[in-house]
């Protein structure tokens, strides 16, 4: 969605903390180091505010950011932290990434190999996506070897399951647009979102994409770069 976006704005696209190419976890991870790590981007790049665009766990990050005072804006693809209080469906959630983690840290080696296919580029995306013909092979190679590269994972899903996900929603003053596919396998719809849609957010603007995956950024971009757009806008 760069190029889209970046004829109407000027872009800033951190990697986020313990993620690959973004900075290390430098002593006890909490929950604010990610937002936290987000921040000290916009300070170096010299954005006071900005309209905050993130998905799943970096749409999460968002709202922290707009919680902060730093959004002009938050569009928000599936994030994550949405499952109603006593919902413990998230431990699955984790529990699938523990186990996909290690799936991907095999496969990396290979995965020129793995996308060189048709076959293989669809078990490569089939839980993020529900349409792949159209992503370039060689982003679905690099977003395998970044999964294998993320080195806070485990420490990031202990937190999740010691913490949860605390956002001071109530601070939050911007517009919000949220944006769910209805076919989310890691986070499914509706059920993942009842907290944002009940409590938090019942009067954003909520967005439901039929029959699209948990990365709508990768499914459908233009339609993605879109509502991204018209919402700035």
């Amino acid at each position: 969605m760069l190029p889209a976006l970046e004829r109407r704005h000027e872009v800033l696209a951190p990697a986020l903390t313990g993620h690959a190419g973004g900075p290390e976890v430098d002593g006890e991870l909490n929950a604010s180091t990610l937002v936290d790590g987000v921040e000290r981007a916009m300070d170096e790049a010299g954005f006071d505010t900005a309209h905050i665009v993130g998905n799943s766990l970096g749409g999460y990050v968002a709202l922290q950011l707009a919680s902060r005072g730093r959004a002009r804006s938050v569009v928000a693809l599936a994030p994550a932290g949405g499952w109603a209080e006593g919902d413990t469906s998230f431990v699955e959630t984790l529990d699938y990434f523990t186990s996909m983690l290690e799936l991907v840290k095999a496969a990396a080696p290979h995965a020129d190999a793995i996308v060189a296919t048709p076959e293989g580029r669809r078990r490569a995306t089939e839980f993020i996506t529900t349409n792949f013909e159209h992503i370039p092979p060689e982003l679905i190679a690099h977003q395998l070897q970044g999964a294998a590269g993320c080195t806070g994972a485990e420490l990031m899903m202990n937190l999740a399951r010691t913490e949860g996900w605390p956002l001071d929603a109530e601070r939050i003053e911007c517009p919000v647009r949220i944006v769910w596919g209805t076919a989310d396998r890691i986070l499914e719809w509706p059920r993942a979102a009842a907290r944002y849609r009940d409590e938090y957010f019942p009067h954003a603007d909520w967005v439901e994409l039929d029959g699209i995956g948990h990365c709508p950024q990768l499914d459908v971009p233009a339609e993605t770069a879109d509502l991204i757009l018209g919402f700035t806008a």
